[in-house]
């Protein structure tokens, strides 16, 4: 019994490296579909926060708060006792905007807590970005435009704060010189 060898044929110059070539286009061509497909695919607020978090300037505190300080106040802050008059807007980390107001008045300890803590690091004349993890913000609920299990991102400036017991004196010394009517009327 014999057996028959097969003559091969010497490859032609340079096949080789079309060979190559052809096989990292196609890798590159799959790559480049790969990322295409994840534009426009928010990423998990666990890994965006993950990621957040070792940027330049962010800070993150116990609770899982980031903030970045874009401009630093002067003074006190204020505290969960005190009312805060804030401009500021709110965004999902894919940039939507729900939510924005130049100047208002806000009782600290009545947002949610992430941005009650946020506005307990700030001094007045402060501007803060604060990322609201969602255990911090509405959590598992969705809030009107906010979807459940939102990261928040808030741009806020400290304009003024004062404390609730001031604030009460100051609407009663009011209504005592006439300014405003009597409250429940």
């Amino acid at each position: 019994m014999s057996t028959t060898a097969v003559p091969l044929r010497p490859i032609a110059k340079g096949s080789l490296t079309r060979l190559w070539v052809g096989i990292a286009a196609v890798a590159l061509a799959a790559g480049g579909l790969a990322w295409a497909g994840q534009q426009g695919v928010e990423p998990s607020p666990a890994s965006f926060l993950a990621r957040n978090g070792h940027a330049d300037g962010v800070v993150t505190t116990e609770s899982g708060l980031q903030y970045k300080v874009l401009e630093e106040g002067t003074g006190p802050s204020p505290t969960a006792a005190d009312v805060a008059l804030v401009g500021y807007k709110g965004a999902l980390l894919n940039g939507t905007v729900f939510d924005e107001n130049p100047q208002t008045a806000m009782p600290v300890d009545g947002v949610v807590p992430g941005f009650s803590e946020g506005l307990q690091k700030m001094k007045k004349g402060g501007k803060y970005r604060l990322w609201i993890p969602p255990q911090l913000g509405y959590g598992e609920q969705a809030a009107g435009p906010i979807p459940a299990n939102s990261v928040l991102v808030f741009d806020v400036q400290l304009h003024d704060f004062k404390s609730k017991a001031d604030i009460m004196r100051m609407q009663q010394m009011m209504q005592q010189q006439g300014v405003m009517p009597p409250s429940g009327h």
